[in-house]
């Protein structure tokens, strides 16, 4: 009895320590849950170079808080392409509410807030090595095994896309956040090259996995919450809250 006591002390201490970080961000409103989605903000992030300032080719990744109680839980992930001269961009992520669940569309921004959240930079590839990409890009999102499917937790999901792009494009690396919920969720086997590029991903269906990286340091994720230790970066990561140290690393924009 004693064992059984302790192993119930230890699951509720387990989930006290992962909600804490979601639970902070809904007690703290840090994430917009009063209002209708479509009268929030989409205005652009000023982080997508118009063709005058850029008119070489561009590759880009993004993250923005999820739509409402879920952005305490995690962030929506997608990839923008530009092709060289090009006036619009290729925007690429999977959708909860439209089907099929994964959508390609122009767009003139695709740096707009996600319903309210504010786009950050995951990576940021330009001239001849975002040229080579898109085009492998492309391919990986026409080949992408679960174009209908979406499962807000463990996956497949937004981030299950956007990492297994990553993954399947030499040369395309972001570093995705320990808020992007779903992108341990491995559809080709248990392993797979961790999204930075120099390390590995173990999971068992999204729910309990571990990522040892160079750009990752040390992710841990139990009941598809993450948190970890970045370590070439210092920064201690934490469900919901994200990083707690410096900023992290932009694949691309800061090389490596």
């Amino acid at each position: 009895m004693g064992m059984l006591w302790r192993l119930l002390a230890g699951l509720v201490l387990m989930l006290s320590l992962l909600l804490a970080g979601p639970l902070w961000m809904l007690a703290s409103e840090e994430v917009a849950t009063g209002r209708h989605w479509a009268s929030a903000g989409r205005e652009p992030a000023g982080l997508a170079p118009t063709p005058a300032e850029a008119p070489e080719a561009v590759v880009q990744l993004y993250a923005a808080r999820a739509w409402g109680w879920r952005g305490a839980f995690g962030v929506h992930t997608w990839i923008a392409t530009r092709a060289a001269g090009a006036p619009q961009w290729q925007l690429h992520h999977v959708m909860s509410w439209r089907r099929p669940a994964l959508v390609s569309e122009t767009t003139a921004a695709p740096d707009r807030a996600w319903y309210g959240s504010a786009a950050a930079l995951l990576a940021d590839y330009r001239g001849a090595p975002a040229e080579a990409l898109i085009p492998a890009i492309e391919a990986a999102v026409a080949d992408y095994p679960a174009p209908q499917a979406y499962r807000a937790w463990p996956g497949p999901n937004s981030n299950t896309f956007t990492a297994w792009v990553v993954r399947e494009v030499p040369g395309l690396e972001a570093v995705l956040p320990v808020t992007a919920v779903g992108k341990d969720y491995l559809l080709d086997g248990p392993l797979a090259p961790a999204p930075g590029g120099r390390g590995m991903t173990a999971s068992l269906g999204g729910v309990l996995g571990l990522t040892l990286g160079l750009d990752e340091g040390v992710e841990l994720n139990l009941l598809g919450l993450a948190l970890g230790l970045d370590l070439r970066r210092p920064a201690l990561k934490l469900p919901g809250v994200e990083r707690l140290g410096m900023a992290p690393l932009v694949k691309g924009t800061d090389g490596g």
